[in-house]
C-alpha cells in the first residue's frame, strides 16, 4: 500500500449500467483508505455509492524497464458526515479537473495485490 502514496493519478474501476467502466482520478492515500474527490451527482459518485470497486495505480520507467503496479479491491462509500468532509477537504487532494469537487468517496482496502517489474 505504501507505494500508492507516490503517484498523483490512479484508475477506479466501477460498474456503470451493468458494464465495467474505468476512470482516471487523482487521489490521496489516508492510512489504508483511498480518498477520491469528485462532483456531486457525477456518474462516478452515483456508481460508487456502497459498491465494490477496484482501484489501480502504477509507476513505470520505460528507460530502465522497471516499475510497479498496485490493485486494491474494496467497498466504496460516499462521505456524508460534515465533520469527516471537513477533514477530507483539508487533505492535500486538489482536483485536476475544473469545477467544484465537493463530493468525497472513500475506498476501504479489502484486497491488495501488486507486482514489481524489472529487467531479467
Amino acid at each position: 500500500m505504501h507505494l500508492l502514496a507516490t503517484p498523483p493519478i490512479g484508475r477506479i474501476v466501477f460498474t456503470d449500467r451493468a458494464l465495467p467502466a474505468v476512470q482516471p482520478v487523482n487521489f490521496h492515500l489516508r492510512g489504508e483508505d483511498i480518498v477520491i474527490r469528485t462532483t456531486t451527482g457525477s456518474k462516478l459518485a452515483a456508481a460508487t455509492r456502497r459498491a465494490v470497486v477496484a482501484f489501480e495505480a502504477d509507476d513505470f520507467d520505460p528507460d530502465t524497464r522497471t516499475g510497479w503496479s498496485v490493485t486494491v479491491v474494496g467497498h466504496a462509500r460516499a462521505v456524508d458526515d460534515p465533520a469527516e468532509i471537513a477533514g477530507l477537504a483539508a487533505l492535500p487532494l486538489l482536483p485536476w479537473a475544473p469545477g467544484a469537487r465537493d463530493h468525497f468517496i472513500v475506498i476501504a482496502a479489502e484486497q491488495v495485490s501488486g507486482r514489481r517489474v524489472h529487467p531479467g
